[in-house]
């Protein structure tokens, strides 16, 4: 919060200092205030790499039918299947996103969009899951 604050402080006096000086070719959002220092790109890189690290860890105690997406869809589409009465009422499209969303965010973590040869979300495994059991779904209710 304190080296936001700094940051944003220190872009002030630069950019105030541009504007006495009369720097017109200065364009917002292309400045080197923005460009990390060597050290900051390896704090950053040593940061997340110990992030990925700890999040491999987080489902290796839970066993695999309960950490895959496309497991546990496949037993929700067994439950409306066999007992459709019990599942409408238990608003079961209510709790899928709350149920799914930390197995959604682990495999999102190293996921960004801003690199060059990134993964479109519609070809992740886990979207196209939930997908084809939004396909099931609506073939089954028609």
């Amino acid at each position: 919060d304190n080296s936001c604050k700094f940051i944003t402080k220190y872009r002030s006096c630069r950019r105030q200092v541009r504007v006495c000086s009369g720097e017109a070719d200065h364009h917002e959002g292309m400045s080197s205030d923005d460009e990390l220092t060597p050290t900051e790109v390896t704090e950053f890189q040593k940061s997340k790499d110990n992030v990925l690290e700890d999040s491999r860890k987080i489902f290796e105690d839970v066993h695999a039918d309960f950490c895959d997406i496309r497991k546990i869809l496949l037993k929700f589409q067994e439950w409306k299947e066999k007992f459709p009465d019990s599942y409408c009422d238990a608003y079961i499209s209510f709790c899928l996103p709350k149920l799914l969303n930390p197995l959604i965010r682990a495999q999102l973590i190293n996921w960004n969009p801003l690199e060059q040869n990134f993964t479109e979300l519609e070809e992740m495994p886990w979207f196209r899951a939930i997908e084809e059991f939004s396909d099931a779904k609506n073939i089954s209710e028609t």
